[in-house]
C-alpha cells in the first residue's frame, strides 16, 4: 500500500463529474489497484475514488502543480489528481489479510441461505459457501435457473460499502471465461436507502432476509427489491 499525504485538487471525469477543490489529503492506492481519497474527516469513507480494475499514470501538470495523476477505470472513467505538494509518500507491504470474521448472526445467515439457496429463486443451486477469490471470499456463490452463475454477499446490515464489496468481487468473477457472465445478489436483514440505490445503478438485485423466517420460527415472506 502506498500513502501520500499532499496539497492536491481531485477531478472525477466520467459518467458522473466530481470536484474536490484544493486541499490537504491523504490519498491511498492499494496493491488490488484501488486509489481512495480522503480527508480528516467524514469517518471511514472516502471523499473520492477508483475501484480496480483500473490503471494510474503519473503526467507533468499543465497548471504548473508538480504532478498530474490520471486514474483510469476500463470505462474509461478517469479520477484526476492534480498535486500542488506532496508532504509524505510511503510504501508498506500488509501481505495477505486474514478476512473479516463475520459475527454468529451474519455467518448464521450465509448458512441458512445456503441451506435454503431457493430463497433466491426457484431453480437456485449452490456452487460453494466462502467461495475464495484473490480479494477475499464470497458468501455465496450459486447457479440460477438457467445456469448463470451469481454471487451473494450477506451482511446484517446492508450498507454501501457491502454493495462496493460486491462489486469488487463480480468484477473479479467476471474475469474467469469458465464463471462469466456472473450477477450479483445483496442481501441482508437490513438494507439502506442509499445501498439499494446503488446496487440497482450496478444491476445488482438486493434481497432483504427474515433471520427468523429463514430458522424457519415465522412464516413471513421475503421481501424482493
Amino acid at each position: 500500500m502506498r500513502l501520500v499525504i499532499a496539497r492536491c485538487q481531485v477531478d472525477y471525469v466520467g459518467r458522473l463529474t466530481a470536484h474536490l477543490a484544493m486541499a490537504r489529503r491523504l490519498l491511498l492506492m492499494k496493491a488490488d489497484g484501488s486509489v481512495l481519497v480522503h480527508s480528516d474527516g467524514g469517518s471511514y469513507k472516502p471523499l473520492n475514488w477508483m475501484s480496480p480494475p483500473c490503471w494510474m499514470e503519473e503526467r507533468d501538470s499543465e497548471t504548473g502543480a508538480a504532478k498530474l495523476w490520471v486514474v483510469t477505470n476500463k470505462a474509461g472513467e478517469e479520477l484526476r489528481i492534480t498535486i500542488e505538494e506532496i508532504e509524505h509518500d510511503s510504501s508498506h507491504e500488509l501481505g495477505v489479510d486474514p478476512g473479516l470474521v463475520k459475527d454468529g448472526v451474519e455467518a448464521h445467515l450465509q448458512e441458512l441461505l445456503a441451506e435454503h439457496i431457493e430463497t433466491l429463486g426457484a431453480g437456485y443451486t449452490l456452487i460453494r459457501r466462502e467461495y475464495m477469490t484473490a480479494i477475499g471470499p464470497v458468501d455465496i456463490l450459486c447457479r440460477d435457473a438457467d445456469g448463470a452463475t451469481v454471487a451473494v454477499e450477506i451482511k446484517r446490515r446492508g450498507e454501501i460499502d457491502g454493495v462496493e464489496q460486491l462489486t469488487r468481487y463480480l468484477e473479479l468473477l467476471n474475469r474467469d471465461p469458465l464463471l462469466a457472465p456472473v450477477t450479483g445478489v445483496f442481501a441482508a436483514q437490513q438494507i439502506k436507502p442509499q445501498a439499494k440505490t446503488l446496487a440497482n445503478d450496478r444491476g445488482i438485485r438486493c434481497l432483504t432476509l427474515d433471520y427468523n423466517v429463514l430458522r424457519g420460527t415465522d412464516s413471513s415472506e421475503f421481501r424482493l427489491f
